[in-house]
């Protein structure tokens, strides 16, 4: 493969399994700026994979979706943020209704998520996983946005940016979209009344808050982001859902945490860890990689790179602040009590009433 195609498939894939992990951390950020430790991102991203996959597969089945390109993605785009909103409802009722421990509520919505997906295609396809078909998922193509097609002109693009969005989806630009509206939510009246419940609730109710509101808006927001990125990861796998999104939801959670819960650091992890999946893909291609010709499923050793690059950036990028913390409007804030000596050292009055009292 030449050099310059090689570098554009490289570039085109980072961005496509970027994009997945843009929307999940977005998400994460925005419950956890209002002070709910989302953990349950990973199975968010499988249930609204999962739904998303189950509608796309059944129009692909048709001729519809195929004529009407545009509609049918943004009604599987709307179908998995809407499985991700109403699956964190769940987290919602247990963090903020019922008070519960958000570590624990995360995890087990974790466990719940690819038991309930098996389950669901056990009954729809006697089978534990669901797979969509290279004819139907590929073959077809109505789910991409190629340049050339009737969506985008190929004149007002060059070779190069072309080769880069050849295998864009509708995910990505709306990706963009978001990131910029991120920003823009980050610093609006909504976004820092969001931060204000998660950093100081006390002072929120203060200022006239609700803070459990405020919280509720930004878990459901963070279901939907990753319920999206769900479906925008299976549309970067390319051969469907498999009941699992191979630890995705973590590797953005840990986007989230190393970008301080800001859109545009967010955004360059996302990146960067976006092109550590898809060195793997494309090692055997690079003559300044070693092969590992001795060791047995060397292949696999370059798949482990996001894993490995995400333990070494968390370890170098700790998070600076704290969140998961219920909160109970029934609670005043303890205040410390300070045990060291007096700011100022008053003279002791001597003689008269003072004597009688330490008498």
């Amino acid at each position: 493969m030449p050099f310059p195609d090689l570098i554009a498939n490289i570039a085109s894939e980072t961005l496509l399994f970027a994009v997945p992990l843009l929307l999940v951390a977005l998400g994460g950020m925005f419950s956890w700026r209002g002070g709910i430790r989302n953990i349950a991102l990973d199975g968010t991203m499988i249930i609204g994979a999962l739904v998303a996959s189950l509608l796309t597969s059944r129009f692909s089945d048709g001729t519809w979706a195929t004529s009407h390109q545009i509609p049918a993605m943004l009604i599987c785009v709307s179908a998995a943020c809407a499985a991700g909103l109403l699956f964190s409802l769940l987290l919602g009722f247990a963090a903020i209704r019922l008070r519960a421990d958000q570590n624990i509520t995360g995890m087990s919505l974790n466990m719940l998520a690819p038991a309930l997906a098996v389950v669901i295609t056990w009954s729809l396809f006697n089978k534990g996983r669901f797979i969509l078909t290279t004819t139907s998922f590929v073959g077809n193509r109505w789910q991409r946005i190629i340049l050339g097609n009737s969506v985008v002109d190929p004149s007002a693009a060059s070779a190069f940016l072309r080769a880069i969005f050849r295998n864009m989806y509708i995910t990505t630009p709306l990706a963009i979209l978001l990131l910029v509206g991120a920003i823009l939510l980050y610093k609006s009246r909504f976004g820092l009344r969001l931060r204000a419940c998660g950093e100081n609730p006390e002072a929120a109710v203060a200022a006239g808050i609700r803070v459990n509101k405020m919280r509720w808006a930004g878990v459901l927001l963070s279901g939907a982001l990753a319920g999206l990125g769900g479906f925008a990861f299976a549309l970067a796998a390319g051969a469907g859902l498999q009941s699992t999104v191979a630890g995705y939801g973590f590797i953005a959670l840990a986007v989230m945490v190393m970008g301080k819960q800001k859109p545009l650091p967010i955004a360059g992890f996302a990146l960067l860890l976006g092109f550590f999946k898809v060195i793997g893909n494309y090692a055997g291609l690079l003559p300044f990689l070693p092969s590992f010709e001795g060791i047995k499923f060397n292949s696999w050793i370059y798949n482990t790179l996001p894993y490995i690059a995400t333990l070494i950036l968390l370890a170098l990028f700790p998070k600076r602040r704290r969140a998961g913390l219920p909160y109970d409007k029934g609670a005043f804030p303890q205040r410390p009590i300070r045990t060291g000596p007096p700011l100022v050292e008053w003279p002791k009055p001597q003689g008269g009433l003072y004597d009688k009292l330490l008498r």
